[in-house]
């Protein structure tokens, strides 16, 4: 309906700017859940920091660290990935609204624009400002590829961590089994006892669901034609799916696997005293020869190094111990003679 005088918002600026809006609240909540599950890993890191393990590379066994320092890595890649999504906030904020058809402003008010804008502002409380080319602001929509490119980097990185949850997880008898994750499921219905890991599995699917929905944010916003892009809906609502249900997934991740993650202390304590990868610890100390001669007897006689190295005449089995504890094995130069 037209009515003389009256002012009517157009869809070419309106819906932008509601999806914005819905986007920066939508990045608000989600941001709200990373920082709940980087304070889940965290928790577990400083619970852990005093057990030793062997590190891996490439699935191969590696140099000592803490299981305490596995799990702060965690927290810190979901610290980076908060840092990056909250600047992408950014980009929501900057809004055409009042450009009416196609960014001129054709049927505003003069002055309409700085009156809205403000007052928009205020009622929705997200920091919104005019754009600083209306016409453009119109056509383009490179900020929303920018927040789901962010999306995917969270998504991608969710999913590498869940993977290693899994890993680190596998057996429990003829797996890595450096933890246990807490059982969510009554297990197979055909082998009695076993019980999967389907929690990271759920982050896993949603995080392949977020990348997919990047590859048609990204196609959507490339199909714009001149002044206006019409696949603003499809990307309006595979950036609400993508964030929703990366929300939900990191608080489902955080309240039923994290927090109740168990470490398998004596299995991890058995394989340092047997780990012939300690031998790169002791370069600085004994030199590469003696460590190659101590590990290459050690992998042929399946003795502990420890045992090894006493028969060699290298170094005493008391002494080795020693060196054994995590502020010596996992902190540079700890070990280098002053």
């Amino acid at each position: 309906m037209h009515q003389t005088g009256a002012i009517h918002a157009r869809t070419d600026d309106a819906y932008p700017t509601a999806l914005k809006l819905a986007t920066w609240f939508g990045i608000q909540h989600l941001l709200a859940a990373l920082a709940a599950l980087r304070g889940a890993f965290q928790a577990k890191a400083d619970e852990f920091a005093p057990l030793l393990k062997i590190g891996r590379t490439q699935l191969q066994d590696a140099v000592p660290m803490t299981l305490g320092q596995e799990f702060a890595a965690f927290a810190a890649m979901i610290a980076d990935d908060e840092k990056r999504l909250r600047e992408s906030a950014y980009l929501m904020t900057e809004i055409n609204l009042g450009g009416t058809a196609i960014g001129t402003g054709i049927n505003a008010p003069v002055g309409y624009v700085d009156v809205v804008i403000p007052k928009l502002a205020e009622l929705s409380g997200v920091p919104v400002t005019r754009a600083t080319n209306l016409i453009a602001a119109t056509a383009d929509t490179g900020a929303f590829v920018d927040v789901s490119g962010i999306l995917k980097r969270i998504a991608s990185k969710l999913s590498k961590i869940s993977n290693d949850l899994r890993l680190l997880s596998s057996g429990p008898q003829a797996g890595i089994a450096d933890i246990q994750l807490p059982a969510r499921q009554a297990g197979s219905s055909i082998m009695p006892g076993k019980v999967n890991p389907v929690i990271p599995e759920v982050m896993n699917q949603v995080c392949f669901e977020v990348i997919g929905n990047d590859v048609a944010i990204t196609m959507a916003s490339e199909a714009g034609q001149l002044q206006l892009n019409a696949f603003e809906p499809l990307m309006g609502w595979a950036l609400h799916k993508s964030l929703t249900h990366l929300a939900r997934a990191c608080h489902t991740l955080q309240v039923n696997c994290v927090e109740g993650i168990t470490a398998n202390a004596p299995l991890l304590a058995a394989r340092i005293a047997e780990s012939v990868t300690l031998v790169t610890a002791l370069n600085p100390l004994i030199g590469y020869e003696k460590s190659a001669a101590i590990a290459k007897a050690a992998i042929a006689s399946g003795r502990p190094i420890a045992e090894v190295a006493e028969s060699l005449g290298i170094m005493g089995r008391g002494e080795m111990q020693q060196l054994l504890v995590a502020d010596k094995l996992t902190r540079a130069g700890a070990l280098v003679p002053a």
